[in-house]
This record gives C-alpha cells, sequence and structure tokens, in this order.
C-alpha cells in the first residue's frame, strides 16, 4: 500500500534562483509552476535572495551542491554574480537567464525583455506626452542591476532628439517602493516645478506618487512606471486609478522560460537568446489588459483544480491495484479485531454505567441553565420596559423646562451670565430628549411596532439638505466637510422613508463629528448601481478620526455597546441606524483601523414596495433630533487650544474635560477669581500644567486619549507637578471609584451633578491649604523644609545643593539654576514659590546673606573680602541687602563683634 501511494521519483530537478520577492517575480514564479504541471517528472524548486547578493551566491552554491540538472537564475547584481554561474556552468549545468544578464558569456539562453528597448518606448512616451519640453525626474533600480542600466541608457538615446527635456534630478531607490518615497520627497524639497516622473518600476513609481500626495502636489506632474502588472494595487490598476499616466508591459515570461529550459534537458532545438516584446500601457487600454488578465486567471484556476482531480484519480488507481494486497491483511486483522471487540464489549458495559450518571448530571446543570437564562431574560425585558416607561415619563417635565427656558432666553432683560447659563440648559434639554427619543423608538422596533412611511424623493437634494445643519459645525471644528454624489441627479429619485433615512444621516454624522479631531476630513458620498436588474443606494459616510480597534468593529451595532468607556454616549445610536437600514431590506458594514478613520457603508434598494404616503411633513421630534444631534456632536471636543496664561496676580487654575459645556461653566464660575487654563482631555491637561504649573486643577474621570485617573497619577509623578492639588469630578457614586482616584494621588471628589458654591468652596479651601502647609514648612531665616512629598523633598534638596554649590559665583542666575534642575524659568519659579514661599532669586540672595554673616563672625575678614566671597557684585548693593535683611549693616556688627 505504502509502495502504490507513494509519489513518482522525478527525473529533472530544476533550480530558480530569484534575486528579490517583489510582486512580478511571484508572477513569474506562478506561471514557472504552471508550466511544470505539464511535466509530471520534473521538480521545480525555487530560492529567493531578497536583493541580497550573500544570499543569492548561496543558493546558487547550495543547487550546484545538489547536483540540480538546470539552473534558471536572476541575478542581483551582473558584477557578483556572474562568478557563481560560470562556476555552474563550468561544471556542466545548464543555466538559463532571465531578466537580467551577466558581464559573461558563460550561459546556456537567456529569456528576457530587451530593457535597452523598454527605456526607448518610455523615452519616446516622455518625449511625446511633454510636447519635446519639460522638467523630468528619472527613480532609477538597483544600481548594479543590468536591467537598471539598459533602460537608462534606452531613456537618454530617446531624449536625445528633445534637448528641451531635462533630467533635473535621478535618484537609485532599488527598486523598492519605500526607498523612491523617501528619494522623491527629498527631491520635491529641491525642486518646485516638475512636469513628470519616470520610474524603473510600478513599485517605485507607487512611492513617487505617495511621496507627491503627502506633499499636495501629485497633481502637478505625470508619472510613468515599468511592468505593467495586473492585480489589486498593481501598475494597471494604478493607471486606472489615474496614479500613474502609463505604465509599460515588462513581461514575466514564465511560461517561455519554462519552455526553454524542457527543451535544453530534452535535447530539443532552443533559441539562445529569447527576447519578449513590450507595449504601453495608458487609460485607453488598461481596462481591457485588466479584463483579460482576470480571464487568464480564471483558467490557471481551473487548470490546477483538473490537476489535482488528475492526481486523485491516480492515486485512487494506485490503491485500488493494491486492494488485493490488503485484503489479505485486512483478514488477518480481523481475527485479532475480535478478541478486542469482545474486550472492548464488557468494557463499554462499565463505561456506559459512568456516562450514565455523568448525562443525569448533565441534565441537570442543563436545565438549571434554562432556568437562569429565561430568568435573566425576563429581567431584562422588565428593565427595558421600565426604562421605556420612565423615558416616556421624562418627555413631560423636559418638555416643561424646555419652553420656559426658551421663553426665558428670548426675553431682553437678562444679563449676559444669566443668558450664558440658560443657554446650557436649552442645549443639554435637546441632547437629552434626542436620547429619550432614540430609546423610544428603538424600543418599538424591538417590539415589531416601527413602520416605514413610504414617500418618492429626490436624495441627492435631500441629503445635501440634511447634511447643511452640520456645516456651521465644521467651519467652528476646521473640518473640511464634502457631501459628494457621484450618480446623475435624475437617477437618484428614491421610495423610501425620508424620515428614518434622515435620522441614519444624522446620527452617522453625529459620531463623524464628535470623533474627528481639528483639521481632520468627513466625507459623505451617495452612488446608484444595478444589482439583481434593481437599483440599489450605496450611501457612505467616511472619516479620519480616531477610528476603532479591530476587536470592536464587530460588536459596534449591539445595543448599549460603547467602543470606548472614556467617551460619552448611550451606545444605542448605532443599532437603530442599523435597524432603520434593516427595515428597508439593506445592509450597514464599518471598515474601521484605529488612528487612522472610520468608513460607514449603506446599501439599500432604491425602490421600497408599499403604499405612498407624499404628504408627510417634519414633525417637532425630527427637528429635535437634528438639533440634538448637532450638539452632542459639539459638546465632545478631542483636542483645544488654550491661549497663553497672560501675566496676571490671580491664582491660575487648570480645567481639564472633554465637554465644552462644562468647561465653560466652570470657567465662568471661577474667572472672577482666578486665571483659568481650559484642555480637552489629560495628555493635553498634563502637558499645559507642566508649562504653566498652576495652583490647583479640576480634572474629570472619563476622557478621551487619557482618562482623568491616568492623568492625575501622572501629575503627581512629576517633578513640576506634583504639589499641584487636584479635584477630580465624576457622574460615578460608587466607593470603588473614589478610592482609585485617591488611590492616583486625587487631593478631592465632587460628583456631578455639583453646586457651584460647593465647587468654589472646596477649590478655596484647597488652594488655602496648600498656602498654609507652604507657610508651616517654611522660614524666612532657612532653607530647612520637609515638604509633603519625597518628589518635592528631592527637588528642594536639589536647589538649595545648587545654590551651595554656585554661591560665590556672581554671574548666578535664575536661568542658570532652572537648566541645571531641567525646568524653565517660569516652571522654576512656580515650583519654588509653592514648595518654599521665596522665589528662586530670593532663595539665592537669602542664601548669601546667611553664608556672608557666618563669614562675619567667624573670621577676620574685611565687609569687601565676604562681599565677593558670596557672589554679591559690589559691597554697597551688599550693605543694602543685609541691613533690609538682619536691620543692621555689615560695619555695626563688626563694631559690636569687637
Amino acid at each position: 500500500m505504502c509502495w502504490g501511494c507513494t509519489p513518482q521519483k522525478a527525473h529533472y530537478i530544476i533550480g530558480v534562483s530569484q534575486c528579490s520577492d517583489d510582486e512580478w517575480r511571484e508572477q513569474m514564479n506562478k506561471e514557472i509552476k504552471r508550466e511544470a504541471l505539464f511535466y509530471p517528472g520534473v521538480k521545480v524548486d525555487i530560492c529567493t535572495a531578497k536583493d541580497d547578493n550573500a544570499k543569492q551566491i548561496a543558493d546558487v552554491e547550495d543547487f550546484i551542491d545538489k547536483g540540480v540538472d538546470l539552473l534558471i537564475v536572476s541575478p542581483n547584481e551582473a558584477e557578483a554574480i556572474t562568478p557563481v554561474i560560470e562556476k555552474a556552468y563550468d561544471k556542466g549545468i545548464p543555466v538559463v537567464l532571465v531578466d537580467r544578464r551577466i558581464y559573461s558569456d558563460k550561459y546556456t539562453a537567456y529569456v528576457g525583455a530587451d530593457n535597452y528597448e523598454i527605456g526607448f518606448q518610455v523615452g519616446n512616451y516622455i518625449a511625446e506626452r511633454l510636447h519635446g519640453k519639460g522638467q523630468l525626474v528619472e527613480i532609477a533600480g538597483l544600481h548594479g542591476s543590468t536591467s537598471a542600466l539598459e533602460r537608462h541608457r534606452g531613456i537618454m538615446a530617446a531624449l536625445k532628439k528633445t534637448p528641451d527635456i531635462k533630467i533635473v534630478a535621478s535618484a537609485d531607490a532599488a527598486w523598492l517602493r519605500v526607498s523612491a518615497k523617501e528619494a522623491f520627497d527629498s527631491i520635491l524639497n529641491c525642486h518646485s516645478h516638475i512636469d513628470m516622473v519616470v520610474s524603473h518600476n510600478d513599485r517605485m513609481a507607487e512611492g513617487a506618487y505617495e511621496a507627491a500626495l503627502e506633499k499636495g502636489r501629485q497633481k502637478e506632474m505625470l508619472f510613468v512606471g515599468i511592468d505593467a502588472l495586473a492585480g489589486e494595487g498593481h501598475g494597471v490598476e494604478q493607471v486606472i486609478n489615474g496614479q500613474l499616466d502609463a505604465t509599460f508591459i515588462y513581461p514575466t515570461g514564465g511560461d517561455k522560460v519554462f519552455e526553454v529550459a524542457m527543451n535544453i534537458l530534452q535535447k530539443k532545438k532552443y533559441n539562445r537568446e529569447t527576447i519578449l516584446s513590450t507595449a504601453l500601457v495608458n487609460r485607453a487600454n488598461a481596462r481591457i489588459m485588466q479584463m483579460q488578465t482576470a480571464h487568464i486567471s480564471q483558467l490557471d484556476s481551473k487548470i490546477e483544480v483538473l490537476d489535482k482531480r488528475l492526481d486523485a484519480y491516480l492515486m485512487r488507481y494506485s490503491s485500488q491495484q493494491m486492494l488485493l494486497y490488503a485484503c489479505i491483511i485486512i483478514l488477518i486483522l480481523v481475527g485479532l479485531l475480535l478478541f478486542f471487540v469482545v474486550r472492548a464489549f464488557w468494557t463499554k458495559n462499565r463505561m456506559n454505567e459512568e456516562l450514565s450518571d455523568q448525562k443525569r448530571r448533565l441534565e441537570e446543570q442543563r436545565d438549571q441553565l434554562v432556568d437562569l437564562s429565561e430568568q435573566l431574560e425576563q429581567a431584562t425585558h422588565a428593565k427595558l420596559a421600565f426604562f421605556t416607561n420612565v423615558s416616556h415619563d421624562f418627555r413631560t417635565p423636559l418638555t416643561l423646562i424646555a419652553d420656559p427656558v426658551n421663553q426665558l432666553v428670548e426675553t431682553g432683560n437678562l444679563g449676559e451670565h444669566e443668558r450664558f447659563l440658560l443657554r446650557i440648559v436649552q442645549k443639554n434639554v435637546t441632547v437629552l430628549l434626542r436620547l429619550i427619543n432614540q430609546i423610544l423608538d428603538f424600543r418599538k422596533f424591538e417590539n415589531g411596532k416601527l413602520d416605514l412611511t413610504l414617500s418618492k424623493f429626490n436624495i441627492a437634494e435631500t441629503i445635501k439638505e440634511w447634511t447643511e445643519a452640520f456645516r456651521t459645525l465644521s467651519y467652528r471644528k476646521h473640518i473640511h466637510f464634502i457631501v459628494s454624489v457621484e450618480t446623475e441627479k435624475e437617477d437618484c429619485v428614491m421610495i423610501a422613508d425620508a424620515e428614518k433615512m434622515e435620522r441614519i444621516t444624522y446620527n452617522l454624522l453625529s459620531n463623524a463629528f464628535k470623533f474627528t479631531p481639528e483639521n481632520g476630513k468627513i466625507e459623505v458620498s451617495i452612488a446608484v448601481y444595478k444589482r439583481d436588474n434593481n437599483r440599489w443606494l450605496c450611501y457612505r459616510v467616511s472619516d479620519t478620526g480616531i477610528g476603532m480597534p479591530a476587536e470592536h468593529v464587530q460588536h459596534i451595532f449591539k445595543s448599549f455597546y460603547q467602543v470606548d468607556v472614556h467617551h460619552a454616549g448611550s451606545g444605542i445610536g448605532l443599532a437603530l441606524v442599523k435597524a432603520f437600514v434593516e427595515m428597508h431590506g439593506g445592509s450597514i458594514t464599518v471598515d474601521s483601523a484605529e488612528g487612522k478613520g472610520t468608513i460607514f457603508t449603506i446599501d439599500m434598494p432604491m425602490e421600497q414596495q408599499g403604499v405612498l404616503n407624499d404628504n408627510v411633513e417634519r414633525n417637532i421630534v425630527l427637528e429635535n433630533l437634528q438639533e440634538g444631534a448637532v450638539l452632542s456632536a459639539d459638546q465632545e471636543t478631542l483636542q483645544t487650544v488654550s491661549e497663553p496664561v497672560e501675566c496676571s496676580d490671580k491664582e491660575t487654575v487648570l480645567v481639564i474635560d472633554d465637554n465644552q459645556d462644562v468647561r465653560d461653566y466652570v470657567k465662568i464660575l471661577l474667572q472672577e477669581t482666578y486665571t483659568v487654563i481650559e484642555a480637552s482631555n489629560g495628555q493635553e491637561g498634563l502637558l499645559l500644567a507642566m508649562k504653566y504649573v498652576p495652583d490647583a486643577i479640576i480634572c474629570d474621570v472619563m476622557m478621551p486619549v487619557m482618562d482623568g485617573m491616568e492623568c492625575c497619577r501622572k501629575l503627581k509623578s512629576e517633578l513640576q507637578t506634583s504639589h499641584i492639588p487636584v479635584m477630580m469630578l465624576t457622574a460615578y457614586t460608587m466607593d470603588e471609584q473614589k478610592v482609585k482616584g485617591y488611590e492616583c494621588g486625587a487631593d478631592s471628589y465632587i460628583l456631578k451633578p455639583f453646586s457651584a458654591r460647593l465647587l468654589q468652596v472646596r477649590l478655596r479651601n484647597l488652594i488655602d491649604n496648600r498656602r498654609r502647609l507652604q507657610s508651616f514648612f517654611s522660614d524666612k531665616m532657612t532653607l530647612r523644609k520637609e515638604p509633603i512629598a519625597e518628589l518635592d523633598k528631592g527637588f528642594v534638596e536639589r536647589l538649595r545643593a545648587l545654590i551651595d554649590e554656585h554661591l560665590s559665583d556672581p554671574d548666578l542666575s535664575v536661568e542658570d539654576l532652572g537648566d541645571k534642575i531641567g525646568m524653565s524659568r517660569v516652571q522654576l519659579y512656580r515650583k519654588a514659590k509653592a514648595l518654599t514661599g521665596y522665589a528662586p532669586n530670593e532663595l539665592l540672595r537669602i542664601a548669601r546673606l546667611k553664608k556672608a554673616a557666618a563669614l562675619l563672625a567667624s573670621t577676620d575678614k574685611t565687609v569687601a573680602e565676604v562681599t565677593y566671597e558670596v557672589g554679591f557684585s559690589s559691597p554697597s548693593y551688599f550693605t543694602k541687602c543685609y541691613k533690609d535683611y538682619f536691620g543692621e549693616s555689615p560695619t555695626d556688627f563688626l563694631k559690636r563683634k569687637k
């Protein structure tokens, strides 16, 4: 049986040494393997050198040692690879060169395109495309490869006819996209005008295009490549997409290579030089080439399937051939099996009893799980029903709040402060009403009571109307907002529930604006396409926001699911969007990457079946949902730019909160007494705290980028900010949250909603307590202190040591002290003042005066000598400072001493 299933031994072994593993060579390898299917007695062994000469030399040496029947080699660099190919040739191994040549005639055959001719055709195309005049950049391949040298020679030969075309720059990118991108990026910095970029392959052309795209200059120039591989992301698709102006076919010829190799092995006639032809690929023929390649790929797949089936049939034949021998062996085994069956029968009886007991226990556990599941389901439905009923009850008091607030805002006898507070109430009532309306609609959908109200409308025009509500918000947040229609307007007539389509738009755009930072981009696009002979709508909302981790993408449409607990939200908006889409018979998908943005794509039929109702009027609920969506997106911010703090005698308070309304409210409460700095997340707050060293910090717990807990922990671990009192704002009332906050170093907690008076009093007490500690641990005669934190203690000791070390230096300044400690002048001033009560220059002067007093009391030195020894610049200034501090002049002290 083993002999019958053993594969046939190969008659020939062909070694293939590729210089690299790019997509062009992968295509060649596939073609070689496909041709090998037609020769069952041939084994193909393929190695790649990954652009490493030493690796390719080792691969060829290994093939020589294995005694392969024929070598197919694509040399990486001709000079380095020539000796080892000559060695193989001298040992009698036929060598077929592919794509690139060597500096020797010791090879059996060459198969590949004429690189000089390709370069010449590229040069002619450049001359024709630029009309004989322009500035050109050449991105060349590996300088040691013959293909790169010949292509360059061909281009230069063709351009001799057009002297007005100047090559302003050239670079060796070693056939690699990344190298080409880096090289062309440098070229762009040096040249403000470039008409065309020609690259020795499509990968390098793609890299050059990406460099130009990042600088916004891709439309200023044309890009031309060589290879013209079909497939996703390759040269033909780049021409179709407009990234490349043209590319030239550089045929892989794997099938031709293998044909020549087999002719050599089978002693048949072959051509020593087989030159493959090339052709121009531009937008006129790229689509046709792509279709032909796709058809060829399908045929290749079918050939592989047939080959596998043939192998299966041959294997089955061999197995049947050995069936007779197997039957004899089986008869022998049957006797042994009978023995084991009898033995297993008694064992089975014992095991059945044990299994019965286990089954009974499992059934009991299953019944318990079923009961628990039913109880959990009942409890969940009860909670949802209760929440729905409470949401109904919320609408009445919210309505009674909203209307009086609107009337108060419209009155003219209110002050600016009162009007500001009422606007905050007005905005947040609108947000609450939107949330309640969404909860009620989602509950209706779950109960099957939500129906479609169909009408006929132009989706292109209505999309533009709906998105206008977010236009002002895009200007305020500096977001590039685009609405595009990729279909003719007459094809955009749709039969659907316009209200639900509008609400889908509001929810998706609200999320997009909420999670897209300033200078980002949000795009809404619609297109109509054919599917099953029906018109379908492709509705897409994309942004360049913070994106989502891959593990969360598959769950975001579940009700009450939140991707990021640091962001506010109910987790119901996207679930409602999915419900509305499915009611229209459509589907919604999401494509997101963390840090790169998110794309929502909706596909649904353009024409819903049902009775039309063309008298649909816009109701108050829909207006509230629109306004609430905009306000919800505007409230949460990912980043803010805080103005520099002006010099002021007021104490400084840093407010860190991602909600704009909360920051505005706290600021208006504190701005008369304090100088207020704002930050929208923990990371920004940490940077501002280290820059300005405020007297106190008010920090929210739940924030994007960096939450309040992490921010507080880092504030207390930094030398510049460890002494600053931190007050945490939180909506959580659980003791565990408070304990966690205190463990991170928080000095106080205030629960939301909070009293303005309570906030002001607690903040004042925090600052005053810090001042009292400062007074307790400092006195006017000494620098000795015991700061309340080990980090602060180290700071004071370091400052004192630096002052003592440089006491006699009259040029010592506060900037010098800051440089040695690692702080700016402002940071050092605020830190020293907060911990000791003295500015750094005052501490330096006091230390010098104390040293001078000690010298006057213990030595016979004159006043002038002591003056210069302790770092004062003149005796007169020293005498003035000494008298101000000790109440008598140095001369009086010396007289009293005598």
